[in-house]
């Protein structure tokens, strides 16, 4: 029967729900889990628990971290009194180097007045070169104290860091997805930080990454809607829009697979994580049009007397031919055209007549057609009943179907 309504054609994949924004928080040094911080509401931290930014995830055993801070500490305390003495030490050569010079100079005055000794002039003037010397050598002391001191206060703040790292805090605003430690587990951070918690940014927002045949992907664009549906949710209807294309295909049989990103609002929080969903890409939509069933347009009489007499006089048909009707099935599509045209039978008292219709999009079930004669609520053939079908209703020895 022809029906008005909407139809879209649409492209079926499926794909997994996905947390918009995921934080994988891990640890940066190594230590036996000590305990566990709290959530909003005051519970500890567990799968699930809603935590603020900054809140307390875990906390490592920070002894050993402790008595390195302790260490450091000494050592940058040790360097900050070298420096100090490098500088005493440069003063007392100052003042050395000052006195070498008056003895330089008197040295100079009495020995133009020949009034020196030759060795007496030669010691004040050495004893003036080594000043200037030593002078030198303390100023390097002082430079090389200096760069002590910053080395261990470069020690002293790593040291505060580790300690401050055995606090594990969460870096947003979120949901705790997965915990991957217990009280007592030790965890060891090499080359790569060990995960300790998986944190969702926002729930209210998901998305879908959805694994699309290469045939179908040059009819997917961005923006694009979506429907889809979850297994856990039967009979319920979701939204979304094609938000991405990722171009980093994978082949797997020699079938290459292009991953499609669906972004989908979830304010009730209804949707969870990693949920399987059954997606729709609509790549073309018509509302409020004739609908047929496919069946319809693929239909055709397998004998003449089923055709209408007015029909066979208008349009003989030769009998031999080995499809009578064959002139009823759907033609194909001019090059560059978007329609297709096609045939569908109605029924005319006890024969039928054909009918040449546009089609339109098809959703796999039924398909929008446009004709001048065409009306709602027409009846349409989409098959017959063979004899090989009515000796079986018959036959008393074939089981029969009861219907209450």
């Amino acid at each position: 029967m022809v029906k008005r309504g909407d139809v879209a054609a649409t492209i079926s994949a499926s794909g997994t729900i996905e947390p918009e924004e995921v934080v994988d928080v891990g640890a940066q040094v190594a230590g036996l889990i000590k305990s566990f911080g709290t959530d909003i509401e005051g519970r500890t931290i567990d799968y699930g628990s809603v935590i603020e930014q900054g809140a307390v995830l875990a906390k490592i055993d920070e002894s050993v971290y402790a008595a390195d801070l302790a260490v450091a500490n000494a050592q940058m305390e040790q360097a900050k009194a070298g420096e100090l003495s490098a500088a005493a030490n440069l003063d007392q050569m100052k003042a050395k180097l000052i006195q070498a010079d008056a003895e330089w100079k008197r040295s100079q005055e009495l020995s133009t007045s020949k009034l020196l000794a030759r060795v007496d002039y030669d010691t004040a003037q050495a004893n003036y070169e080594i000043a200037k010397a030593n002078v030198a050598v303390a100023e390097a002391a002082v430079a090389q104290a200096k760069a002590a001191v910053v080395q261990a206060r470069a020690g002293f703040d790593k040291a505060q860091r580790n300690l401050d790292f055995c606090i594990i805090k969460s870096p947003v605003k979120g949901v705790i997805i997965d915990r991957r430690v217990n009280i007592g587990q030790t965890v060891v951070a090499s080359f790569n930080a060990p995960s300790l918690f998986l944190i969702a940014k926002d729930l209210t927002r998901m998305q879908i990454w959805v694994a699309v045949n290469e045939a179908d992907i040059g009819r997917i664009g961005p923006g694009a809607p979506v429907t889809y549906t979850c297994d856990a949710f039967p009979g319920r209807q979701f939204e979304g829009a094609v938000g991405k294309v990722r171009l980093n295909a994978t082949m797997t049989q020699n079938v290459v697979m292009y991953t499609v990103v669906v972004n989908t609002e979830n304010p009730d929080r209804l949707l969870l994580p990693y949920l399987t969903a059954n997606v729709h890409f609509v790549t073309r939509k018509e509302s409020n049009v004739l609908l047929v069933p496919n069946a319809a347009l693929r239909w055709s009489p397998s004998a003449l007397a089923q055709i209408s007499p007015e029909v066979r006089s208008q349009n003989p048909v030769d009998p031999s031919a080995s499809d009578s009707a064959g002139d009823a099935k759907p033609s194909k599509p001019d090059k560059g055209s978007k329609e297709r045209k096609g045939t569908v039978w109605l029924k005319d008292g006890e024969f039928v007549r054909p009918l040449e219709v546009k089609a339109g999009t098809s959703d796999g079930a039924n398909t929008a057609v446009t004709a001048d004669s065409l009306q709602e609520g027409q009846e349409l053939v989409t098959g017959e009943a063979t004899a090989n079908s009515q000796a079986t209703t018959k036959n008393p020895f074939v089981p029969q179907i009861i219907r209450h």
